[in-house]
């Protein structure tokens, strides 16, 4: 829905934006344009062309958005309401795409799937920049990572199908009744009624804090206890809670594809092979199995997410890494930059 209203008033807003700075920009004012939202690639520029015929540099980006629903979730993208998505392809055919592609000097994609998205012809222009940070000030605390049973989880997200909130609940319905971990249950939505009785009728009431909506430090200080941040999403664009639990050096364990596939690597984290709901369950219900049974591994995974997150992944580390896109399309440097 935003994205429709997006390709509705976009074309305005950027009218308005030449009315104001087009002279200027035509004027050699400004080095570079760069159209920073919105972040989905359907919706086209205008100013590229202009930019371009005024011999100013735009760049794009970054772009993300639009990953497919995995197979077997169809119920789950109906119950979300994503009925544009059976026919988001279409914008590839929209006028105007390929003539701003072809403007633009520099395409920033928050994703590899948004990347491969992009043509051929224009891949060249392609870098890879996640379009997620954290503050290091908001995210200041440091979990100490205690391997003692039972170990401590947590999920963090909205309560909606697609983040898999139910599945993480039976995945660690065993480990929960006896007794060798302990899950937090932090957010809201339609499914918080549904997974708290689950939780009775598996009797690991005990077990599981359901802390509904918390302002962000209490996020912080619930997220800073825990060993684990159990996130099974299937269809999560950025995953920037991923990122905030990596600054906390909590340890991700994530479903493998699209934004948290893409920021957590063997040496920071824990990834389950996409699938099935069933196979997703089975496999996030392993992976904890083996954690549980030699957590030593731990510690290692957690100083390694913290040290990536806070080197790559802050503000000013994106400011700077934009930067050198800037003077790669300026001429100021020869290579083309890899970022992430």
């Amino acid at each position: 829905m935003v994205t429709a209203i997006s390709a509705v008033f976009y074309p305005y807003f950027e009218r308005l934006v030449w009315q104001r700075f087009g002279a200027d920009i035509r004027a050699g004012k400004y080095d570079i344009v760069h159209r920073i939202t919105p972040l989905s690639p359907t919706t086209n520029s205008s100013l590229a062309s202009k930019c371009a015929a005024a011999g100013i540099p735009f760049v794009l980006g970054p772009l993300n958005g639009g990953v497919p629903w995995p197979k077997g979730f169809d119920a789950e993208r109906r119950r979300e309401r994503e009925y544009l998505s059976y026919v988001r392809g279409a914008y590839k055919a929209m006028p105007g795409r390929h003539s701003m592609l072809r403007a633009t000097s520099a395409i920033l994609t928050g994703s590899r799937f948004t990347a491969s998205e992009i043509p051929k012809a224009y891949q060249d222009k392609c870098i890879y920049l996640p379009e997620n940070a954290i503050d290091p000030s908001r995210f200041n605390l440091k979990t100490d990572q205690v391997l003692e049973e039972p170990l401590r989880a947590c999920f963090i997200g909205r309560m909606v199908p697609y983040k898999g909130p139910d599945m993480l609940l039976d995945a660690v319905a065993p480990f929960v009744r006896e007794g060798k971990l302990l899950l937090d249950m932090v957010g809201d939505g339609p499914m918080l009624v549904d997974l708290k009785a689950t939780a009775a009728r598996e009797g690991i009431e005990a077990g599981v804090n359901f802390h509904g909506w918390l302002e962000h430090i209490k996020v912080q200080q619930v997220a800073a206890r825990a060993n684990l941040l159990t996130f099974p999403s299937v269809r999560e664009f950025g995953g920037g809670v991923v990122l905030e639990a990596m600054a906390l050096g909590v340890v991700p364990v994530i479903c493998d594809y699209a934004g948290p596939g893409e920021l957590v690597s063997d040496e920071t984290g824990y990834k389950i092979a996409i699938g099935s709901r069933a196979e997703i369950v089975d496999g996030l219900r392993q992976r904890l199995g083996a954690i549980l049974a030699d957590p030593a591994a731990l510690p290692a995974k957690a100083k390694a997410a913290r040290e990536r997150a806070l080197t790559h992944f802050t503000w000013t580390a994106k400011a700077e890494q934009v930067s050198r896109v800037y003077d790669w399309v300026l001429g100021r440097r020869a290579d083309k930059p890899v970022l992430v």
